[in-house]
C-alpha cells in the first residue's frame, strides 16, 4: 500500500466532511426557511464529541466522522415519525411543499458544491476538447473514415464537450454499435462503427489514442466548462449506477469510505511528485465526484435516503394525505438496516481488496 496513508485519511475527512456539511447545511437552510425547527444538526455519528447550541438548534461533532443528520421536530427518532400532537414548527405540520423542498435541498447543495469546486478546476486547470490526436491503424474508427484532428461532437445522439466523455463512451461500451457525429474542416459528418473486443485488456475499443486537445477558458468559458465538469461526472455516475441493470455489475464496482481512502491514497501517490498545486487539483476533482455522486444516490428512491422520503412525499401528494407515519418509520427503518448491511459487505470487500491483493 504506498503513499502516506495517515495523510491519506486526513485528506478524505476533509473532503467527506465538507460535502456532508454542505448536504445537512441544504437541508437546515430551507427548513429554517420553510418555518421547519431543527433540533439538531449532526456531522458524523455515534458519541457526541462536542457540541455548542445556536438559537434552537443543537450542532454536535459525532465520534465517526461518516455521514451526518438534521433532525427536525416531530421527526426525532426518540420520538418515532411524529405523534398525534404535533408543535406548530413540526415538519409534518409544514406545508407539503416546504416539506419536498427541504427533503430535495441536501442533495441540490451537493450539486451545487460540486459545481463551485469544478469551477475552480476550470479556471486552474482548463479544459479538454473532444479533439482526436491518434487513430490507430486497423481500428472500427478508422475503417468508419475517422481521422486525426476531428472533433467528436455527439455520440449516440448525446452532446459532448469533453475528451474524458469519448473515453466514458468507450469504456462503458459493451460491443453495441455507436453513432459518433465529428467536425473536420467546419464540416459535420456523422458515422456508426462497432468497437472491437481487446482480449487482453477484456473491453470494447473504439480506436482512438490521446487526452483530446488543452484548453485554457477565459473568465466567461470558466461557467460554461465547469457546468460541462459536473454534467460528466453526473454522467459518469448514472453510466455507473445503469451497470447494475445491465448485468454489468459486480460487487468489486462498489467501494465504502475504505475504497475511497484507497482512491484518495493512489490520488496523492500519482499527484504530489507533481507539486502541490497538481495535487490539490487531483484532490478538487475527486471532490468533486464524489459529491455528485452523493447528491445523485441520496435522491435514488430507496428507503432512509432522501429519496425514500421524497417517494412518500409525492404519495401524500396523489393521494391528497399522508402515509400513516408509523409504517412510513419502518420502511425507514428496514432502509437503514439494509444500508448498514451493506456498508458491511463493502467494507469487508474493500479491505479484502487491499490486504489480500
Amino acid at each position: 500500500m504506498g503513499g502516506n496513508w495517515l495523510i491519506s485519511i486526513i485528506i478524505f475527512i476533509l473532503i467527506f466532511g465538507v460535502i456532508v456539511i454542505s448536504h445537512e447545511f441544504g437541508h437546515y437552510a430551507m427548513a429554517k426557511r420553510g418555518g421547519i425547527r431543527v433540533n439538531e444538526f449532526d456531522i458524523g455519528f455515534g458519541p457526541t464529541l462536542y457540541s455548542w447550541k445556536r438559537g434552537e438548534t443543537d450542532f454536535c461533532l459525532k465520534a465517526f466522522p461518516l455521514g451526518g443528520a438534521c433532525i427536525f421536530e416531530g421527526l426525532d427518532p426518540e420520538s418515532g415519525q411524529g405523534g398525534d400532537m404535533l408543535s406548530s414548527d413540526a415538519f409534518q405540520s409544514a406545508p407539503l411543499g416546504s416539506r419536498i423542498a427541504t427533503v430535495v435541498a441536501g442533495p441540490m447543495a451537493n450539486f451545487i458544491l460540486g459545481y463551485v469546486i469544478a469551477l475552480i478546476v476550470v479556471a486552474f486547470t482548463g479544459t479538454d476538447l473532444p479533439v482526436i490526436q491518434k487513430v490507430m491503424e486497423g481500428s472500427a474508427a478508422q475503417e468508419a473514415g475517422i481521422e486525426d484532428g476531428d472533433l467528436i461532437t455527439r455520440i449516440n445522439g448525446s452532446r459532448i464537450h469533453l475528451y474524458r466523455e469519448v473515453s466514458l463512451e468507450s469504456f462503458m461500451n459493451y460491443g453495441e454499435p455507436m453513432e459518433i457525429t465529428y467536425e473536420r474542416d467546419g464540416e459535420s459528418r456523422t458515422v456508426t462503427l462497432t468497437p472491437r473486443y481487446n482480449e487482453e485488456d477484456q473491453r470494447y475499443y473504439i480506436g482512438i489514442q490521446g487526452a483530446g486537445e488543452f484548453y485554457k477558458c477565459n473568465a466567461l468559458e470558466v461557467f460554461r466548462y465547469g457546468f460541462y465538469e459536473v454534467e460528466y461526472w453526473v454522467r459518469v455516475t448514472f453510466k455507473s449506477l445503469g451497470t447494475i441493470f445491465t448485468g454489468h455489475f459486480s460487487l468489486d464496482d462498489l467501494a465504502g469510505p475504505v475504497g475511497v481512502v484507497e482512491v484518495v491514497n493512489d490520488t496523492y501517490t500519482e499527484a504530489s511528485p507533481y507539486g502541490p498545486m497538481v495535487l490539490i487539483m487531483s484532490m478538487l476533482n475527486l471532490a468533486t465526484l464524489l459529491t455528485i455522486n452523493i447528491g445523485i444516490v441520496n435522491l435514488l428512491p430507496l428507503p432512509a435516503l432522501d429519496g425514500g422520503r421524497l417517494v412518500f412525499l409525492l404519495i401524500e401528494a396523489v393521494r391528497g394525505k399522508p402515509v400513516p407515519p408509523e409504517k412510513e418509520g419502518y420502511v425507514h427503518l428496514a432502509g437503514i438496516i439494509a444500508l448498514l448491511l451493506l456498508m458491511v459487505v463493502v467494507m469487508f470487500n474493500d479491505l479484502s481488496k487491499i490486504f489480500g491483493g
